[in-house]
């Protein structure tokens, strides 16, 4: 998690490693709330970088814990070094080193700065990105199927995020991190295995349910799966069959719709199967006058002669292949269905579609105080190829993002569709419940 609102957070100055900064009591109320969302889990660590705003937010979460862990602090979990800049306002950096900033905003793995003895060049992002890899490589291997808590930085959380992902450096402002922010990975071993992205920026024990619009303008867009099925809780592939919700499903639509009922939304496209199309009326009901349209390359992957089948059944039938599915899912031709590039084709061309046809909000008219805001219900598999496709990720990272039934995620696109969009959310499951995502993990 990163630390709570510091005094330089407040004042809007860049503070990379400078340690002049402390939370404000917006920050330290961050922490403690953390600290309560988190009392159901049991830490076998708890790691922080040294500087004070994120020691002090560490502290006040542990303090809220039964039984604590020690504190151990690490100088890899320090915030990038932006020695030029820190202590500087944002504004002043902007009209001091207009080319620098522009990279920043833009490029931010290409900027260049001097180090502070002056003796040579070196890329904060990039030095970062290294910096995060050596904190995995020393830790994971002393964790093995243990839970630890992370108190960091904005900057170095994107980048551990990055780094257990496999994410290329330039996709570093494509993850944002809220202060006192909620991230979840599941790690199968150590750095460079399998991982999933089970959560990231959950803000919902800060009463924020989303995370905040950092430009009132662009697009922002909210993908939500549907409520869960009899199938998802049998574990049968459902696909392309239309299975409507079932009653914990319809639970999970309502609490959706509760979950959304006070955030603007300006469009809604859904899958045209019977489970996400009730999940978005469900949602709707709360925001009454708004049409919803029906897309039909938002479908779930057509499973072909594995619908309606249980994993034994499919392992009876198709011996070795649903392994294959679960290792290597980019490889898999499902017996007269799809394969995955199939669905990463139709299901980001939707969603490029989308975004092209949705009109930014640009400082005027009804939305002039926040993005255009679209949701979009669909389903666990194109919800993946989205979400990938987002962070330039291709279909052998299938199975990196979770996808829980009644999610939400939270994707903006503040230059629009000619800019680059940035993931602000993901598998936001806290309205059904508790920080980590407990519903069902059945077949697609």
């Amino acid at each position: 998690m990163r630390h709570g609102e510091s005094t330089f957070n407040a004042q809007r100055r860049v503070q990379g490693h400078c340690d002049q900064s402390n939370l404000t009591e917006t920050g330290q109320a961050g922490a403690i709330q953390v600290g309560n969302a988190l009392k159901e889990l049991s830490f076998a660590a708890t790691y922080s970088s040294p500087l004070q705003r994120a020691k002090e937010t560490a502290e006040l979460i542990l303090s809220q814990l039964g039984q604590p862990p020690k504190l151990k602090l690490r100088d890899d979990l320090k915030e990038i070094n932006l020695v030029e800049w820190e202590g500087l306002f944002f504004q002043e950096v902007e009209d001091r080193f207009p080319e620098g900033y522009a990279c920043w905003r833009d490029r931010p793995h290409e900027l260049k700065m001097r180090s502070a003895d002056g003796t040579q060049d070196f890329y904060p992002v990039v030095a970062l990105y290294e910096q995060a890899r050596q904190f995995w490589q020393a830790v994971l291997p002393q964790h093995p199927d243990q839970t630890i808590l992370v108190v960091a930085h904005s900057g170095i959380n994107r980048c551990l995020i990055g780094t257990a992902l496999g994410l290329g450096v330039e996709y570093y402002p494509a993850l944002y991190q809220s202060n006192c922010g909620i991230s979840v990975l599941n790690f199968s071993g150590g750095l460079g295995q399998p991982v999933q992205l089970e959560s990231m920026n959950l803000t919902g024990h800060l009463d924020q349910p989303l995370p905040a619009v950092k430009k009132n303008r662009g697009v922002r867009l909210l993908l939500v799966r549907h409520g869960e099925t009899d199938w998802n809780r049998q574990k049968r592939f459902q696909g392309q069959i239309d299975v409507p919700l079932n009653e914990q499903g319809k639970v999970q639509a309502q609490q959706a719709a509760e979950f959304l009922q006070h955030v603007p939304i300006d469009r809604a496209i859904t899958s045209p199967l019977l489970r996400p199309k009730q999940t978005a009326e469900f949602i709707l009901q709360k925001h009454p006058g708004l049409s919803l349209e029906l897309d039909p390359e938002l479908q779930e992957i057509s499973h072909g002669l594995w619908e309606g089948k249980l994993e034994a059944e499919i392992e009876q039938g198709y011996p070795g292949l649903l392994q294959q599915w679960q290792q290597s899912p980019e490889t898999v031709q499902m017996p007269e269905g799809e394969n995955l590039q199939q669905v990463w084709q139709r299901s980001t061309a939707a969603w490029e579609a989308i975004v092209a046809s949705t009109p930014m909000a640009l400082g005027d008219g009804p939305t002039a105080d926040r993005p255009t805001t679209v949701m979009v219900v669909a389903h666990d598999a194109v919800n993946k190829a989205i979400l990938c496709h987002v962070v330039g990720q291709s279909p052998a990272h299938f199975w990196t993002f979770k996808q829980g039934n009644g999610a939400v995620s939270v994707i903006d696109y503040p230059q629009g569709i000619a800019g680059k969009p940035v993931l602000q959310a993901m598998n936001i499951t806290t309205h059904l419940g508790g920080v980590l995502d407990k519903t069902a993990a059945g077949a697609l």
